[in-house]
C-alpha cells in the first residue's frame, strides 16, 4: 500500500539544492538536492553513511553546509543554530527524544517559554492547558502534569511533535523514530503524523524500513555515498528499485548462506541455569554451523549468551569449548578459551566511543600487540587495518573517533575487534539491527565465511527472515527454557513463531 499523493502545484515548502557538507577529508555530502512539500510525507533512505545524518544535522541548524543553497517558500535559509531552525519552523524528532525526566509533559513542551503571570511568576494551570491543548491536536492522551520520566519512548515522541507544534513548526524530520516502537505505536505515530500532513506540514521521514516508507511516505529520496540519486512518487517505485538505487547494485541475496560444511561438536552449553531467568539451557554448535536462537524480546536468549560468555553469573550447569570447560564469570578465560561475543547494543556495550576505529578494532588484543608493557602503535595500526579492510570499514580514517562512523560501520569494527581474536566461537546478538539493507547482505556474507572457515557461530536474532535465511538449526526460547529445536528444513515463521509464544513442544 502506497499513501495518497497530495497537491503540490504550489510548489515546494522547503529546498535543499546542491548542499555538500566535508569534514577534513571525508565528504560527507556531495551536491545534495531535496524539495519537501506541505502536506506531504517524504522519505529519505540510504545506507548507512549515505550521508541521512549529516543531512538532518544541517536541517537542525548544527552543520551549516560548505556550498549550495537552501529556500524556505522560495526565500533564502541560512540556520546559523538550532535557534534559527525552530525559528524558522523546522523541527527534529530523533530516535530517543532528550526530555528532562524529572520535569513534567507540560514543562517539557514550553521550556524557556512558559506562560507569566504578574510579576513573572509560570503561570503552571495555562501551561498544563496548552499542552492538554496541543494533545487534543493530535488525538492522543497524556497527562500534561505527570512528569517525563517513565514516559515510553513512543510518548516521548509524542511529547517532541507537541512541542514542535507549539513552535508552529511546519518541517518535521523524523529521524528513524520508530526504531524502539512496537506495532501499535507505530500506526499511533503514523495517525498523528498523517493528521500533520492534512493540515500543511512537510514531513521528512528517514526509515530502514520499507513497509513503513511505502506506507506512510508520498514520495522517496535515494542518497548513495553523500551524493542524491532520485526523487521519486512512492507509487511508481517498488523496494527492490530503491534497494537497488541506495546500494548501487543488485542484493542478488539479502542472505548468502553458504552450504555448511559441518563438523565435530566445538561449543556445548550444559543444564545452564539462572534463577528467574533462565533455566537448565542445553544446546551444542558444531564447527562450520551457524545455530540461531530465536524467541520473543524476554525470552531470556541475550541473558543467556552474557552468561556463556562470563559477563553474568550462572547458577548451575558448564559452557564447553572443544570438550573443555570454560570457568563462568570470567569474559577473559571465556577469550582465552577461544569465544567471541558481539553485543545487542554495540554503542553502550561493544564500543568506546570516544576512542578511534583503530583502538577500539583492537582493544582485545592490546596485551598481545604490547612489548614490556608499551603498545606497539604500528602492529597496532597494522592489525586495525587488516581487518577493517576485510570487513569494508568506510567513512572515517583509523585515527577517527569511531563515534564518526555510521550504525552499520560501528557495527563492522566491533565485529573487527572480536575477529582479531581469532576465535573458535563466535556468539553474536542482532548482528544488523539498525543497519541498512546493503550492509545486512555484508554482515551475513562475513558470517556465512567465517563458519566456512570452521567457526561455531550462535547467532540470536529477533528477525525472523534472517532467522530463517541465515541459519542451520533454530533454536526457540520461551519464557527462559529452550522449547524447541528445528532444522533449517523445518524451520519457518509459524513452526517459530508457535513456539516462541509457547504453543511449541518441549525440545
Amino acid at each position: 500500500m502506497t499513501a495518497e499523493a497530495p497537491d503540490t502545484d504550489r510548489g515546494p515548502l522547503l529546498v535543499l539544492d546542491g548542499v555538500t557538507k566535508s569534514f577534513g577529508a571525508v565528504v560527507a555530502l556531495r551536491g545534495v538536492r531535496l524539495a519537501l512539500h506541505s502536506g506531504e510525507a517524504h522519505a529519505l533512505v540510504g545506507e548507512n553513511g549515505a550521508g541521512k545524518s549529516t543531512l538532518v544535522k544541517i536541517l537542525s541548524g548544527a552543520h551549516d553546509p560548505d556550498s549550495g543553497e537552501m529556500t524556505l517558500d522560495g526565500q533564502p535559509l541560512r540556520l546559523r543554530g538550532p535557534g534559527d531552525a525552530r525559528a524558522a519552523g523546522i523541527a527534529v524528532i530523533y530516535q530517543e527524544p532528550t526530555l528532562f525526566p524529572d520535569l513534567s509533559v507540560a514543562e517539557n513542551i514550553f521550556m524557556g517559554r512558559q506562560p507569566l503571570r504578574r510579576l513573572r511568576r509560570i503561570d503552571t494551570a495555562a501551561m498544563n492547558r496548552d499542552a492538554a491543548t496541543l494533545f487534543q491536536r493530535l488525538g492522543v492522551r497524556i497527562d500534561p502534569t505527570r512528569p517525563a520520566r517513565g514516559l515510553s519512548i513512543a510518548d516521548q515522541q509524542l511529547v517532541e511533535i507537541a512541542k514542535a507544534i507549539s513552535f508552529d513548526a511546519r518541517v518535521l524530520v523524523m529521524d528513524e523514530p520508530t526504531a524502539a516502537l512496537s506495532g501499535v505505536e507505530v500506526e499511533r505515530l503514523f495517525a498523528v503524523t498523517r493528521s500533520l500532513c492534512e493540515r500543511g506540514a512537510a514531513v521528512l521521514f528517514i526509515s530502514h524500513r520499507f513497509d513503513e516508507v511505502f506506507d506512510l511516505c508520498h514520495r522517496i529520496t535515494v542518497l548513495r555515498d553523500g551524493a542524491w540519486v532520485s526523487s521519486d512518487p512512492a507509487a511508481d517505485l517498488t523496494v527492490d528499485e530503491v534497494v537497488r538505487r541506495m546500494v548501487g547494485r543488485d542484493v542478488s541475496s539479502l542472505y548468502p548462506k553458504q552450504d555448511a560444511d559441518l563438523r565435530d561438536t566445538l561449543f556445548e552449553v550444559r543444564g545452564l541455569t539462572r534463577a528467574g531467568v533462565f533455566a537448565d539451557v542445553s544446546f551444542s554448535v558444531r564447527g562450520g554451523e551457524i545455530v540461531a536462537l530465536a524467541g520473543l524480546v524476554g525470552a531470556g536468549r541475550s541473558e543467556v549468551a552474557r552468561a556463556i560468555f562470563g559477563v553474568d553469573r550462572y547458577d548451575t550447569g558448564e559452557v564447553l569449548v572443544a570438550g573443555r570447560a570454560v570457568p563462568a564469570g570470567n569474559p577473559g578465560r571465556a577469550i582465552a578459551a577461544g569465544m567471541a561475543l558481539v553485543p545487542e547494543d554495540r554503542r553502550q556495550q561493544g564500543l568506546v566511543m570516544e576512542l578511534s576505529v583503530e583502538r577500539n578494532a583492537t582493544l582485545a588484543r592490546r596485551r598481545a600487540l604490547s612489548r614490556m608493557g608499551l603498545l606497539l602503535g604500528g602492529a597496532e595500526r597494522s592489525e586495525a587495518h587488516r581487518w577493517t579492510r576485510r570487513l569494508q570499514v568506510k567513512g572515517a580514517r583509523l585515527g577517527a573517533p569511531v563515534a564518526t562512523l555510521s550504525g552499520g560501520n560501528q557495527q563492522k569494527v566491533v565485529l573487527a575487534k572480536w575477529l582479531a581474536t581469532e576465535p573458535r566461537v563466535l556468539i553474536i546478538d542482532e548482528p544488523t539491527r539498525g543497519i541498512d539493507v546493503g550492509t545486512k547482505s555484508e554482515v551475513h556474507r562475513l558470517l556465512s565465511e567465517l563458519a566456512g572457515e570452521g567457526l561455531a557461530i550462535l547467532m540470536i536474532s529477533s528477525e525472523l527472515p534472517e532467522v530463517l535465511g541465515m541459519a542451520d538449526r533454530v533454536l526457540v526460547m520461551h519464557e527462559g527454557r529452550l522449547v524447541r529445536e528445528l532444522s533449517r528444513a523445518e524451520a519457518d515463521e509459524t513452526s517459530i513463531m508457535f513456539a516462541a509464544t509457547g504453543q511449541g513442544a518441549t525440545a
